[in-house]
């Protein structure tokens, strides 16, 4: 059994943070023996250490915190771990440099970002590349993307992001219609991203301000997250004169409850991987409008067919769009059935285990 240790600076709520834990949650115990370490602390820990994992802090202060490159080190002797599976540059090279001391742990690291590198990165990048076992890119752009940043493309492979379709796919009675007082005759669309400044709320936000002017339904609009933009976001709301129209749920952990009491789902991006939460939307049927960005053409596409892509900041072509859906009903439900059909082929958990598991064997016989 291969013991592979996860390491992550911010252990936190985000899609990152689902993508060790679903992983953890197929493979531990039965292809792996599992563990994590982390920088700071956040509800990644509490969910770990409930399935029974062990967990541990190693501050890291930056990408070559010499300090935590001993502290990991040391960790990985004491665990005897075969392979450290990193999430972002910063502890990707820690665990990098982590080899000069313990060459026998193998690194592997999944990108999860789609995102161009100053000059100074792309050199090291060419440096320490050669630490690498394998490369996980989530989406065809983030390996391009990757290239262009210097690291080298025979160690990158593309695995799409993945969800355990038997959950999602199984419905549940929603609530939230009879919690917010949302008639069955109303139109919900939904967006689920935390409130920071790449999810684009703001683009949503006024692309409802355009809607307003177009449609003949009635609709109703959920913001569910937190995060720094949250405030903002109401005072936008405010001054558009949109009290009415949008409705801010907070942070929920009962997504599946809101997807199911939804009609569409939104992802307004700038930037974008490979979404968790529009894979998680497709496996529950339901049709998605997103942001032409990144990963989001590998989802939504003609051979897919399952929902529609916008250009960002475009309001208007989104008022669109989701008028368009509104409207047609049987548009709505073609995208639905295909939404789950796409899960089932691409993006479906048992395959993101089975090809990350395959990996983690190939490294260790590099």
């Amino acid at each position: 059994m291969i013991k592979v240790l996860y390491l992550l600076n911010h252990a936190g709520k985000a899609g990152t943070e689902r993508y060790v834990q679903t992983l953890i949650e197929k493979l531990n115990n039965k292809k792996i023996k599992a563990y994590f370490a982390y920088n700071e602390n956040g509800l990644l820990v509490e969910r770990l250490k409930a399935l029974g994992v062990e967990t541990f802090r190693i501050e890291m202060k930056n990408p070559f915190d010499i300090k935590a490159v001993r502290e990991l080190s040391k960790l990985c002797k004491r665990l005897d771990i075969d392979l450290v599976h990193t999430q972002f540059l910063r502890e990707n090279y820690i665990a990098l440099l982590s080899r000069i001391l313990n060459k026998k742990v193998k690194v592997m690291y999944t990108n999860h970002f789609v995102m161009e590198n100053g000059p100074v990165l792309k050199i090291t990048n060419r440096m320490v590349t050669s630490l690498e076992s394998n490369i996980i890119a989530v989406c065809n752009k983030g390996k391009d993307v990757m290239i262009s940043n210097g690291i080298s493309g025979k160690k990158i492979h593309v695995i799409f992001n993945g969800v355990d379709l038997e959950n999602w796919s199984k419905p549940v009675e929603s609530t939230i219609r009879k919690e917010f007082g949302i008639g069955d005759n109303t139109f919900v669309f939904l967006c689920g991203s935390r409130f920071a400044h790449d999810k684009g709320h703001k683009f949503l936000i006024n692309a409802v301000h355009q809607l307003k002017k177009i449609s003949r339904k009635k609709f109703k609009c959920i913001l569910s997250n937190d995060g720094p933009l949250l405030e903002e976001c109401k005072k936008q709301v405010e001054d558009l004169g949109l009290g009415n129209d949008i409705i801010f749920t907070g942070f929920r952990k009962d997504m599946k409850n809101l997807i199911y009491g939804s009609d569409l789902y939104i992802n307004s991006s700038e930037h974008e991987a490979l979404s968790f939460a529009i894979i998680e939307v497709l496996a529950c049927a339901l049709p998605v409008i997103a942001t032409d960005m990144a990963g989001n053409g590998d989802i939504i596409n003609e051979k897919t067919n399952c929902g529609m892509l916008v250009d960002y900041n475009d309001d208007k072509g989104l008022a669109k769009a989701i008028n368009k859906l509104m409207e047609d009903e049987k548009l709505r439900d073609e995208f639905g059935r295909n939404a789950l059909k796409a899960v089932k082929e691409k993006f479906n958990l048992d395959k993101v285990a089975k090809e990350t598991y395959n990996l983690y064997r190939e490294s260790l016989k590099n």
